[in-house]
């Protein structure tokens, strides 16, 4: 017989990691709060960076960051390669964005979020020499159905036919940039609409993944870090996620091939952005949005609600948090 604990063991302390990270996300959103709609990306980033990074200190494990903030977003701390955790416990790769979605929080939009995603050691894609990766993202009918190397209206198409879903009721997720005006037209002509989003698509991904969402897949060229997290988070959901890397040079191309990266389109499967199902995903909402509603102040009293997403046992658990204005603002 298989015991309910198993995965409790000291070789396997997940749980409670899980439940712990949520402290560092939980900090680095309210530190963020007074930043909020203030203009000041790179201030309410490294307000979040060392509240995420001193709740570190106390969480038991031994962390590696493989994915890190601190060269794309120029914030103080949190690496690549920084050791964080007190040492004892799971040796684990980090992946880390303290505020996933800078510039919503600046102008006080919807969908930032601060993540944190963890997975044994050396299981993790460290794709930190190339900044940017093309995502294809949906929820479990996509899983054998749809394929990032196929045009999107096909794949808009397929993902159709899976959810039996008429087509002009897809609804596709994508990053509001330039570069995606031709994508942005190939999904209007298959008959699908969009829904653009201004920043944050780790946010983009795990909708496009959940079983009620309002979208049906999120594509595009986002950071390269954000989909190594939102490969984590699928892997609880039981999604579809693909991944090429998409250097922005020649330079960063040879940089990201040095490094023993495939910079050539190499198309990216969930297993080799993230190997294996020992993952954990937590978020808290520093706006609101739809996975999480952002903190909020009344009061004496601030409140936050998070995500844990468990790979392992493929779990979603909310967590609405309460506490003293006091001891944070």
């Amino acid at each position: 017989m298989v015991s309910l604990t198993a995965d409790m063991s000291p070789l396997h302390p997940d749980r409670n990691l899980a439940l712990e990270l949520v402290r560092a996300t939980e900090a680095a959103a309210i530190r963020a709060v007074p930043f909020i709609g203030r203009g000041d990306k790179l201030a309410a980033d490294a307000a979040a960076v060392d509240a995420m990074r001193a709740f570190f200190t106390t969480v038991n494990f031994d962390g590696t960051i493989v994915i890190g903030e601190g060269e794309k977003d120029e914030a103080p701390m949190l690496f690549n390669g920084e050791k964080v955790g007190n040492g004892r416990g799971p040796q684990c790769d980090v992946a880390v964005d303290p505020i996933d979605g800078t510039s919503l929080t600046a102008a006080g939009r919807q969908n930032a979020l601060s993540v944190i995603a963890v997975s044994d050691r050396g299981s993790m894609l460290d794709a930190s020499t190339v900044f940017y990766m093309d995502k294809l993202v949906t929820g479990p009918a996509g899983v054998g159905v749809v394929d990032i190397r196929l045009p999107i209206g096909e794949n808009i198409r397929l993902l159709s036919k899976a959810l039996g879903k008429p087509v002009d009721e897809m609804v596709v997720s994508v990053l509001n940039r330039p570069r995606h005006e031709k994508l942005i037209a190939e999904i209007r002509e298959a008959g699908a609409g969009t829904r653009l989003m201004s920043d944050g698509d780790v946010a983009g991904g795990i909708n496009a993944a959940r079983h009620n969402a309002r979208t049906d897949m999120c594509v595009g060229v986002g950071g390269s870090p954000e989909g190594i997290v939102t490969a984590c988070a699928i892997k609880a959901l039981g999604g579809h996620v693909q991944g090429i890397l998409w250097p922005r040079d020649d330079d960063e191309k040879q940089k990201g091939a040095d490094h023993g990266l495939r910079t050539d389109g190499y198309v990216y499967e969930a297993d080799e952005l993230v190997t294996g199902q020992n993952t954990i995903f937590v978020a808290t909402g520093v706006t609101d949005g739809q996975l999480v509603a952002g903190v909020r102040r009344e009061g004496d009293f601030i409140y936050s609600e998070s995500v844990v997403l468990r790979g392992r046992s493929g779990t979603l658990r909310r967590i609405v948090s309460e506490h003293l204005t006091s001891k944070w603002l």
